[in-house]
C-alpha cells in the first residue's frame, strides 16, 4: 500500500458529454440527474457523487428564469459548507494527482465552476 501524496491533486470542470482525454485522471460526474441521451460506458465515470450537487430546489431556480449567476454561486457555496461530499472530493484529490469534475452544462457558468472554486481555494 502506498501512501497518499502530501499535497492535493488538481481539479478540473469539463463536459460530460465531451470525449474522456488520458489528461483526465480520476473521473467524477458531479450532477444531481444522469446526462440525458449517455450511456455510462460512454462516460467512463470512476465515480458518480449526486451528493455535491446542487439541490433540487436550487437547480430549479437556477433553471427557471435568469437569475444572477453570483446569487447561484454564494447560494450553492452555502450548501456545500456542510456537505460531506466536498470532503470526499478532497480526499480523492489527496489520493490522484488529476480530479476531473464532469458536468452535462454547455453554458461555462455552472455549479462545476463553482465546486472547482470552492474545493482549491476555501479549506
Amino acid at each position: 500500500m502506498t501512501a497518499a501524496p502530501n499535497r492535493a491533486g488538481a481539479f478540473r470542470v469539463r463536459r460530460v458529454y465531451d470525449a474522456p482525454s488520458p489528461d483526465d485522471g480520476f473521473r467524477v460526474l458531479v450532477d444531481r440527474l444522469w446526462p440525458r441521451g449517455l450511456s455510462k460506458e460512454r462516460a467512463e465515470l470512476d465515480l458518480w457523487l449526486k451528493d455535491v450537487a446542487p439541490s433540487t430546489a436550487l437547480r430549479q431556480w437556477f433553471h427557471q428564469g435568469n437569475p444572477p449567476f453570483e446569487e447561484f454561486r454564494a447560494r450553492y457555496e452555502a450548501e456545500l459548507v456542510d456537505n460531506p461530499a466536498v470532503a470526499q472530493l478532497r480526499e480523492l484529490a489527496r489520493e490522484h494527482p488529476v480530479v476531473t469534475l464532469l458536468v452535462g452544462a454547455r453554458d461555462e457558468r455552472n455549479h462545476g465552476v463553482v465546486l472547482e472554486g470552492v474545493l482549491e481555494h476555501h479549506p
